[in-house]
């Protein structure tokens, strides 16, 4: 039953069957060492229910957390840039970490004129989406 129950986690990848399929290998190993079928099956509910409600909440929330650290183009959203040539939602140059990106205005109806600081909101393509940054009193 621990095979059939890891073959069918191997096709859902949901953690409940492999979790089941540990549970009944607890259980194989109980009979190995005689003990009776009652204590047998007490032992797989015990090992299931430890395993679908402590285990699976914690791995759940590990694999649904966002990474810790953006890499390539995610790590320049939220970063500022200075705008190079006036920003519109057709075209723009701005600055950002020391290079020079193509760029387009988040509000299609706004103009960025050089020289004002920007955010960049996204990354599109090649392209980054930037709104000015407000100046603070």
């Amino acid at each position: 039953m621990a095979a059939v129950l890891g073959v069918a986690e191997f096709f859902t990848l949901t953690l409940a069957f492999g979790l089941l399929a540990a549970a009944a290998l607890i259980a194989a190993v109980t009979a190995g060492l005689g003990a009776p079928v009652l204590v047998q099956i007490l032992v797989f509910a015990a090992a299931t229910a430890a395993g679908l409600l402590v285990v699976r909440p914690i791995a759940m929330r590990q694999r649904s957390g966002t990474p810790l650290v953006r890499d390539g183009s995610d790590a320049l959203i939220g970063k500022t840039a200075v705008v190079l040539q006036q920003v519109s939602m057709a075209r723009g140059l701005i600055k950002l970490g020391g290079e020079e990106w193509s760029a387009r205005s988040y509000d299609e109806h706004q103009v960025i004129e050089a020289g004002t600081l920007v955010d960049v909101l996204e990354i599109d393509g090649a392209t980054a989406v930037v709104y000015p940054r407000e100046l603070l009193p």
